[in-house]
């Protein structure tokens, strides 16, 4: 009988806080050359969730790729969260997932039962997104990693990016955040079951509900919040449309089990690195620590970030509590007045 595996144990990071912190990546990235192409609408200059190139007048590609190590023990569970998290992506740009190829690191050591059922918890959500997976590539790692490449359709004139934020748009997060906190306390055996249940519970549902919703009405920006927390991708939302954003933290979805961690300093790696990226950009007046705790905390397959038109919010607002019971009105965007981008109040 092969023996039962923690997937967590032969990672040294987990889901999207082993990312690359953004300060880090702008450094990576910069001075890197552009090639001029006029059908490449989007490319990795734009800080946004997806490179979008455009084949027809009535035909884009959005095109992402997303992987990182376990997020939970269960190899099916993490399977299906890795593959959620790199759909929405895609779902963030207003786009269609339509196919996908695996991205697969496995130690020697990894039972040949364990890899299939991650593979089998990937091909779960492709397949509810209504995308194929088509193929892949596979190599030998000391600690197991899984993801997707995702191709999508969209329209060239109606890609969302995190760069049209309006004055006066209303915000939206279409899950509520705290993932970070509450695995860490996982990790340390704190997190009650039914709490870290219904945390794998969010992260393993596709943004599809929340994208066909937002694209019924006037969005000017959306983006997806992961790795970098709530403030670290709201800042380039902020950035990218010149605007600031300001967020009711009364209006915010945290678990209260979530804030009671933070208090107790149970926090991701992750966490300080964007709280180094994106805090000479954030007033937050005298709101407790352990809330802006939660906004820098990184996110594994988090929900969409919207920037609606204030005429269409309370249309939106009812079309996403049909089928996306945890997308709250979290603030609005505003004219740009200083160098703080994000007011928290």
């Amino acid at each position: 009988m092969e023996q039962e595996i923690k997937l967590t144990k032969l990672a040294s990071c987990a889901g999207c806080g082993a990312k690359v912190g953004a300060g880090m990546l702008a450094r990576l990235l910069d001075g890197l050359a552009v090639r001029a192409d006029e059908n490449l609408l989007v490319g990795f200059d734009k800080s946004d969730d997806a490179a979008v190139y455009r084949v027809s007048d009535k035909l884009a590609l959005v095109q992402t790729v997303d992987f990182f190590p376990p997020i939970a023990d269960d190899p099916f569970l993490f399977g299906q969260i890795a593959a959620t998290n790199a759909l929405s992506d895609v779902y963030a740009m207003g786009g269609e997932p339509r196919i996908a190829l695996n991205l697969l690191c496995i130690p020697k050591s990894m039972p040949d039962s364990a890899v299939h059922d991650l593979l089998r918890g990937g091909y779960s959500k492709v397949y509810e997104a209504g995308a194929v997976i088509a193929g892949g590539h596979s190599i030998l790692d000391d600690e197991p990693k899984y993801g997707l490449c995702v191709t999508g359709f969209v329209h060239p004139d109606k890609i969302l990016t995190n760069a049209g934020a309006q004055p006066g748009d209303v915000l939206f997060l279409t899950k509520p955040l705290g993932a970070g906190i509450l695995t860490t306390a996982a990790k340390a055996e704190l997190c009650p079951p039914d709490v870290l249940d219904a945390v794998f519970a969010r992260m393993t549902t596709l943004n599809k509900a929340a994208r066909d919703a937002m694209v019924q009405f006037r969005v000017h920006a959306c983006t997806d919040v992961t790795g970098f927390g709530l403030f670290g991708h709201a800042l380039e939302m902020a950035q990218s449309s010149n605007v600031q954003l300001e967020l009711d933290a009364s209006a915010l979805p945290i678990p209260p089990e979530a804030l009671e961690y933070a208090r107790m300093g149970i926090l991701p790696e992750g966490m300080y690195r964007n709280r180094k990226y994106a805090e000479a950009f954030v007033s937050a007046d005298d709101v407790p620590l352990e809330v802006q705790d939660a906004l820098y905390d990184p996110q594994t397959s988090g929900g969409l970030l919207i920037a609606v038109d204030p005429a269409d919010a309370d249309a939106l607002a009812t079309e996403l509590q049909k089928t996306v019971p945890d997308a709250r009105r979290i603030g609005t965007v505003s004219e740009l007045t200083g160098e703080k981008q994000i007011i928290l109040r």
